[in-house]
């Protein structure tokens, strides 16, 4: 396997499976050559030659991710102002992989970071402008349901029913000047606030670092819309804390965001990031070490 597997029902996944998929389907592309490029939590991906990227699902759950993408994003495409991915093959089921998989056009870029961000500022702006096109975009018919009804466009309130526990796992494996208390306290003041009166929007529901793709030092691309939906806009707002600070000002001042949407945004930035250090402690570091940096961040901002 490309990793250790971070789900009890992971499929193995490596280069051979791959090698084998694209034999037995596209074997014009069997002499590109292959090669891991990482994975999220829910899939792992291999660069195949210099124009394509194979996707593969780490569990049968995420099939449905795969699909909405080959559904909804050659609608949404022409709305947005970045590049997002463009899927060129379905990959079907075998013997060595019983999985639905896809291939799309590779897009050039690398995470957000220092190295390869020259203006924070502006970085956060153009965040702000994909996601207030993407929130403009008409739904096509799509509505909150099934597939499209991923639980971080709905209630905040919901999250009471899974938080609780969460918060007491999480207290004993991050660092002490975490102040969890704190956090807590913030996550249950929103819990008080009414929900979003916003209309239904689509959302990509997790613009976290390594969803998007910088480029000549500016936001290049949005990739994984596995969490595509329609719902309240409220939680897309929460991965600004995953970004320095002048990203953060930036993408607020840029959206105009009132305060009880920002404080419901935080509580969700809040929930995510603590359910991410207790479910992924013991079999994803990174992902771990960026949920304590995001609450790191959230505790800095403060209440300004």
């Amino acid at each position: 396997m490309t990793r250790n597997a971070l789900h009890d029902d992971e499929l193995p996944i490596d280069g051979d499976v791959v090698a084998s998929l694209i034999h037995r389907e596209r074997p014009e592309w069997e002499d590109l050559r292959l090669s891991p490029v990482g994975g999220g939590t829910d899939n792992v991906l291999f660069r195949l030659g210099d124009a394509l990227l194979v996707r593969l699902p780490r569990t049968p759950g995420s099939v449905a991710s795969l699909r909405k993408e080959r559904t909804w994003l050659p609608r949404l495409a022409p709305s947005l102002p970045l590049r997002v991915p463009e899927p060129v093959h379905t990959g079907s089921p075998h013997d060595e992989y019983p999985l639905e998989w896809s291939v799309y056009r590779w897009i050039e870029g690398a995470p957000p970071a220092p190295d390869t961000v020259s203006d924070w500022a502006r970085f956060g702006a153009d965040l702000a402008g994909f996601a207030s096109a993407l929130h403009r975009t008409d739904l096509m018919g799509a509505e909150r349901a099934d597939e499209l009804s991923w639980y971080r466009g709905g209630s905040l309130r919901e999250t009471e029913q899974w938080m609780g526990p969460n918060f007491d796992d999480a207290r004993p494996l991050v660092d002490a000047d975490l102040d969890v208390d704190r956090l807590e306290r913030w996550w249950r003041d929103a819990l008080a606030l009414p929900d979003s009166s916003a209309a239904q929007v689509w959302l990509h529901g997790d613009l976290r670092p390594g969803n998007l793709l910088a480029h000549s030092g500016r936001l290049h691309a949005v990739i994984d819309f596995g969490a595509l939906s329609v719902g309240a806009p409220d939680a897309e707002h929460a991965a600004v804390w995953d970004y320095p600070l002048p990203a953060c000002l930036a993408y607020w001042d840029a959206l105009d965001l009132d305060e009880p949407t920002w404080l419901r945004a935080r509580a969700w930035a809040i929930a995510v990031a603590i359910s991410g250090i207790a479910y992924y402690c013991n079999t994803y570091p990174e992902f771990v070490a960026e949920c304590r940096a995001r609450l790191g961040a959230i505790l800095a901002f403060g209440d300004r």
